[in-house]
């Protein structure tokens, strides 16, 4: 399994909502933030995104994407400067999560968001800035323009089996955007997910995330990336942010606490897959990782609790663009 697919599938999806603005004249909405993931894209005109109060205005073109990641309000508009209404009183009015805003189909957005499971949710968004913007007409954002097209003819219209489409295809929207950031450099992503894209510690990467239980040493991790020991920490750790063992060491354990969420295994048992001889050796590593034992963390609540901008009191979408 490549990093990127091996941290998601840690992250355990806890909801996946998808919506549709169809907007014309002069508007502007506003919506409070959202946990963890939020992704939208213009399908045709133009709109302008506004994050934070005093955020920066970005113009966004027709097959434009962005991501959020802060946790901060934001804003879509017909034009900057304007002054937004409450955006979620428009999508309480929305029929199938599709709402609109003026006359005519000016402008089309389609938007999604992603709650995780927040013990685990900062493996990914530890390496993301708040906003990632990938263009149209981006080098790498064709496949990305393939599945916003996707995207947009689900939320056009109620279809058989189209919920489960809708939420499918929000991930692949999500995981194209990242590839085309990675892709595209300049700063737009950081951390491991970054260095994905060095020839060198990359390679080391997707050998460590595709068997995170294996005793990587040092030596043995250099030798992969063809480097001496000493240069391979420095340059490892320069891209990465951590040691090579200390993220592999983070990588494990939040594996292991996806483990510890099953009811039918023992802690012991966990602790033995993942290469630990006694419990107290388990239990003082994941402490580290994790700030709490195993036992603890198999005790809490493991379903993340829905922002109250998922669905109003009715259970209809109520998250914009």
């Amino acid at each position: 399994m490549d990093p990127l697919s091996r941290v998601i599938e840690l992250l355990t999806v806890q909801s996946a909502v998808s919506s549709r603005l169809e907007a014309g004249g002069t508007w502007a909405l506003s919506f409070p933030g959202v946990r963890h993931v939020k992704f939208g894209a213009v399908h045709c005109g133009e709109a302008w995104l506004r994050v934070g109060p005093d955020g920066t205005e970005h113009h966004l073109a027709a097959g434009d994407c962005f991501v959020l990641t802060t946790g901060a309000g934001y804003a879509v508009a017909s034009a900057p400067g304007l002054e937004a209404v409450d955006g979620l009183a428009v999508f309480r009015g929305a029929v199938g999560g599709r709402a609109r805003v003026g006359s005519g189909e000016d402008v089309v957005l389609t938007g999604g968001r992603f709650v995780f499971d927040d013990r685990s949710a900062r493996l990914l968004l530890d390496v993301l800035p708040p906003l990632v913007v990938v263009a149209a007409d981006g080098e790498h954002a064709a496949p990305l323009r393939a599945a916003l097209d996707l995207f947009a003819h689900e939320t056009a219209g109620r279809r058989l089996g189209g919920s489960l489409l809708t939420e499918l295809l929000g991930q692949v929207v999500f995981v194209e955007a990242l590839r085309a950031a990675v892709d595209a450099g300049g700063g737009r992503v950081h951390g491991w997910l970054a260095a994905l894209a060095d020839d060198r510690i990359g390679a080391v990467l997707r050998l460590m995330h595709e068997d995170p239980a294996r005793r990587w040493t040092v030596p043995e991790l250099a030798r992969t990336a063809t480097m001496s020991r000493s240069a391979f920490a420095v340059r490892f750790r320069t891209l990465v942010g951590s040691p090579p063992l200390d993220h592999l060491l983070r990588l494990r354990m939040h594996a292991a606490g996806r483990d510890l969420r099953r009811g039918d295994v023992t802690v012991s048992a966990v602790g033995t897959a993942w290469g630990y001889g006694s419990d107290a050796a388990f239990s003082n590593a994941f402490k580290r990782v994790m700030g709490t034992s195993p036992s603890s963390w198999r005790a809490q609540d493991s379903p993340a609790t829905p922002a109250p901008d998922v669905t109003d009191a009715a259970g209809v979408p109520a998250i914009g663009p």
